[in-house]
Order: structure tokens, then sequence, then C-alpha cells
């Protein structure tokens, strides 16, 4: 069985798919993206800014099911240009100073909007 999980303090869903998935005590967040879940429009500034926006939006997916950035296992890290993966790192160790997940991060040819970085995570309950 699997549990549908929305929220509307992430961005919605903008095609055939859910912002996450519980299954087995595990909740699967689909890639976030840099956006403004009021405005839809992508959060102005560089990676770091867009960085702290992606992770906002992964913890808004939690705390809508009373969970938080620590029940995160995994996170898959997607960014248009690896050269900047020191900037996009300090940013996101800010939000992981103790204990952080497993993480992979690659680079991409292009992300939706024109977003810098995308993550998704794999959390659990």
């Amino acid at each position: 069985m699997k549990k549908i999980i929305s929220t509307g303090k992430a961005p919605a869903a903008i095609g055939p798919y859910s912002q996450a998935v519980e299954a087995g005590g595990l909740i699967f967040i689909s890639g976030q993206l840099p956006v403004d879940p009021a405005t839809g429009n992508l959060a102005p500034g560089g990676i770091e800014a867009q960085t702290e926006a992606v992770i906002k939006n992964l913890e808004a997916v939690l705390r809508s099911e009373g969970l938080g950035l620590g029940n995160i296992l995994k996170t898959t890290v997607y960014m248009a240009d690896l050269g900047r993966f020191a900037e996009m790192n300090k940013v996101y160790g800010g939000f992981f100073p103790e204990n952080p997940p497993a993480r992979a991060t690659v680079e991409v040819k292009a992300l939706p909007k024109s977003a810098l970085v995308e993550i998704e995570a794999i959390a659990a309950r």
C-alpha cells in the first residue's frame, strides 16, 4: 500500500507525479526545484539561494507529515553546473550539520525552469 503526500507549502506537482509517496515507512520525495510555492516562480539568486529554497521545499513536504530533515536517509542532487558544487555543498551542509544523509550529486544538461539545482530525497518515518 502507498500513501500519496501533498502539501500546499511546497511547489505543486506539475505533471503526472506526486510530491511524495510513502510505503513501508519510507517517504520518497520527488525532486524539488527552487520554486516559491506561493507564486510558482523560481527563487531569485544564484546557486546558494536556490539550494536553500530547494531544501526548504523538501522540509515543507516532511513537516506536512510531522517529520523533519533529520528523517532523510538519502538525497540525490541534480546540478546544471557541477563547477558550482562547493557553493551548493556549503549551503547543503548547513542544513545537515550532524549525521548527514547519504548523497549522490550529478550534473545534468538542464533542469526545469532553468533552475540551477534540484534535489530528491528518501526519508524514514
